[in-house]
């Protein structure tokens, strides 16, 4: 089958032909119909056709409109259309040529296509669901080429339907029309469905079970429960969410009681921008990465302290996202009569991963129906099934440059690929580490980074886990030779890798940080300093490594300097526990703690205890983490002797900190082989005898951090002629110490690199392993 576009352009002397081949995200996009209008409006002949690697394209026509064209391919692509490479070949003209076609798709062996991730709803479909004369108003699941499902419905390549969980809904004529018209908006759009022939949403309560009612009713019943305090779970394109109204108070508490989590902060989502402005400052790039088709949760300012307080305890940020699917309008449109009549919604929703606490996103209604309903009062179903689960991606912006951060990288970037800096000269998986895992599948030079798992702490992730890595190496067609994975033994990663009949190479987790930074900004093999600044990371002496200094390449590293060891009493207890960490760091380093107000609320048997640890060396492995450093210097002023989630101390010590950022002087160190902290704690305590502001000892804390990272670089710099530095590590997303970093590395003269792609905390730590594992294969 194909379509012809009747043009008969005169042979002109002037004429030129090319053949152009397309490659990048360029497939279930709209780039095939959006090339064919093209070269209609421009008269040219030839034709285009998907291939197992590219779109491959041949236009002849006069020169001027040749030329025109290929800037259009570029300049004007479909919003989700990607170009990685435009390769232009010239071509004999053959006068024989007198229309433009599309041509069937030709599968070609050993050649992929990257998926498309999912995209928030365009425009054109807004208007149409909100528009009465349109067939599809209303319906919570309209899309087309330029929005919409993709990575979360896609069971197989090629990406056509029957590849898909749409398969399950056969067009009614009307679709089938639009999804067989090149010119349509619709033309080949997968996903695209309407209320005759569609999926349709459910509601269940746990009084009634299933109501039978319409998609419109459902979502009006539920717009009433959360405008009732009551608690829904949702679902969406990649898989649960549980929604409550962040306006009220109770429901919010009772969300966290059920979840047990008491201060961990909840992803908000706001009916519009404006919502959103009235309660945090927003810059025009925050407003364009909330408004734009990837629709992550963005961290903002809060303009008050106060402002959802109870949505993120002791913060100054929240955490934002806009509607990306046609379901999340319907539940929180402001405007449309008909819903505001029927059940006016909340303005602004907690929107949280539906899972309990350590367990991977529900994804299916029976699997939400079973572990959720502790959770939920009411259940938003549909039955339009997921392939493959996708939490929600974070963001913040680079307060030094105008880019996002990424804390988490899932929905809407995933799967898209990293160029890597070298082609894979065999096929590679990278497994990732315990905390925030992704993995990550390389071949050639395209590294897919898998959307985020979570903690491997709980079977039911363990499991999403090796589902994931099955998809993933059917999807890509890539059969792994090799598996990197951490040196920690206990990983369940590290253990998954041990079973696999493959060659294993282990990376140390900070060398696979450095690296990770590396390859986010295409560096080609050289040497440079890392500073690998993170909580936890297993050490090649068998210590907790975290405070680290390294002379780094590809294929290998070298430990310049470090921070010294101190114990952790009660070991992984100590995280959870920062008092223990104060108290072992204080025994060890000789500090006296005599009247200071944490200890009021530690326990004396229990405090004599972690002396025995400490002394008799039990149980309280050495770590030079300055993730842990944070930690105790977080307790002993007083902020927080136990945490709820990672980092909460260190996040709520940066809040108190920055209001004395600017005139904080940095409190001493030492730097003689290894890094000292010894006068740096005796410093703080003396400022606690004398009863300065908390905020000022963190803020002089952060300044001593700053400045030491700048003078271990300078040294690194006299010893090894370098002047490039890399930052790894979850350390690094404290925006407050990246900012004095790199501004006091630039002004010294140094090249300073910082992630771009992938979180810099463990997120990132698999396309790490697989650059590494690549370059000590190949040396």
């Amino acid at each position: 089958m194909y379509w012809m576009c009747e043009s008969e352009p005169t042979i002109l002397r002037n004429t030129k032909a090319v053949r152009i081949h397309v490659r990048g995200i360029v497939q279930g996009v709209g780039f095939r119909p959006f090339v064919y209008g093209l070269a209609k409006g421009l008269q040219l002949c030839g034709w285009v056709r998907n291939t197992s690697g590219s779109v491959e394209i041949t236009a002849q026509g006069q020169t001027e409109d040749i030329e025109y064209f290929l800037r259009c391919l570029q300049e004007e692509a479909p919003v989700l259309a990607r170009i990685d490479s435009l390769i232009i070949q010239p071509e004999a003209v053959r006068s024989e040529e007198t229309a433009f076609t599309i041509l069937p798709s030709v599968v070609q062996p050993g050649y992929r296509q990257p998926v498309p991730p999912d995209a928030a709803i365009c425009r054109n479909c807004e208007q149409e669901l909100f528009d009465p004369t349109n067939r599809r108003y209303l319906y919570p699941f309209l899309s087309c080429t330029n929005c919409g499902p993709r990575f979360t419905i896609i069971n197989d390549l090629p990406c056509d339907r029957q590849h898909t969980v749409m398969a399950a809904f056969p067009f009614c004529p009307e679709c089938q029309s639009e999804y067989d018209n090149p010119l349509d908006r619709r033309f080949h759009a997968q996903a695209s469905a309407c209320p005759h022939c569609g999926p349709r949403v459910l509601l269940w309560k746990k009084d009634t079970g299933i109501k039978r009612l319409s998609s419109l009713e459902s979502i009006l019943k539920a717009r009433r429960i959360l405008r009732e305090g009551g608690i829904l779970a949702v679902k969406g394109l990649g898989g649960f969410h549980l929604a409550c109204d962040a306006g009220n108070a109770a429901a919010v508490a009772e969300l966290r009681r059920r979840k047990h989590r008491p201060d961990k902060p909840f992803a908000l989502m706001a009916a519009d921008i404006e919502a959103v402005s009235a309660v945090c400052q927003v810059s025009r790039l925050e407003a364009e990465l909330l408004q734009g088709y990837k629709r992550p949760v963005v961290l903002l300012d809060k303009k008050q302290p106060d402002a959802f307080f109870d949505v993120a305890p002791k913060l100054d940020q929240l955490g934002f996202m806009l509607p990306y699917t046609p379901l999340h309008h319907l539940l929180l449109n402001q405007t449309d009569a008909v819903l505001n009549q029927e059940s006016p919604a909340p303005a602004i929703l907690v929107m949280t991963s539906g899972n309990r606490s350590g367990e991977p996103l529900a994804a299916e209604n029976d699997e939400a129906l079973s572990r959720l309903l502790v959770l939920a009062d009411a259940f938003l179903l549909h039955d339009r099934s997921i392939s493959m689960r996708c939490d929600d991606s974070v963001v913040q912006l680079d307060r030094t440059q105008p880019t996002p951060i990424f804390l988490r990288r899932s929905r809407a970037y995933a799967p898209y690929p990293v160029r890597l800096p070298f082609a894979a000269a065999r096929p590679l998986l990278a497994v990732g580490g315990e905390l925030k895992n992704t993995f990550c599948l390389a071949d050639g030079q395209q590294a897919f980074l898998s959307q985020h798992i979570g903690e491997m702490e709980d079977a039911a992730t363990c499991a999403v886990f090796e589902q994931s890595v099955d998809h993933f190496s059917r999807l890509f067609r890539i059969q792994p030779e090799l598996v990197a994975h951490d040196l920690h033994p206990n990983y369940f990663s590290t253990r998954y890798a041990q079973k696999l009949d493959l060659q294993k190479i282990a990376v140390q987790h900070h060398h696979a940080h450095i690296a990770a930074c590396m390859a986010d900004n295409g560096l080609t093999e050289r040497n440079l300093i890392g500073l690998a600044f993170d909580g936890t990371g297993y050490g090649t002496d068998g210590k907790i490594w975290g405070g680290e200094v390294l002379l780094v390449s590809y294929a290998g590293f070298e430990r310049l300097a470090h921070l010294e060891y101190l114990p952790l009493p009660g070991g992984d207890a100590a995280i959870r526990h920062p008092w223990r960490i104060a108290l072992g760091y204080a025994y060890t380093l000789d500090l006296d703690l005599d009247g200071l107000p944490f200890l009021l609320n530690i326990d004396k048997q229990a405090a004599s205890v972690i002396k025995h640890q400490v002394d008799k060396q039990l149980n309280a492995p050495l770590t030079s983490s300055i993730g842990r450093l944070f930690d105790a210097v977080a307790s002993l002023i007083g902020i927080r002797n136990h945490v709820c989630y990672e980092a909460q101390a260190a996040m709520e010590l940066e809040v108190l900190s920055k209001p004395f950022i600017d005139s904080a002087a940095a409190y001493p160190y030492t730097i003689d082989d290894i890094i000292q902290v010894k006068e740096l704690f005796k410093a703080i305590i003396r400022d606690l005898r004398a009863n300065e502001p908390v905020g000022l000892i963190g803020a002089r804390f952060h300044q001593a951090i700053a400045w030491l990272a700048i003078d271990l670089c300078q040294q690194a710099r006299d010893v090894t002629g370098l002047n490039e530095v890399a930052l790894s590590g979850g350390v690094w997303q404290n925006q407050t110490l990246l900012q004095l970093v790199r501004q006091g590395l630039t002004e010294a003269g140094f090249t300073v690199y910082v992630h771009q792609q992938v979180p810099a905390n463990d997120g990132g730590l698999a396309l790490g392993q697989a650059v590494v594992a690549l370059a000590m294969t190949e040396r």
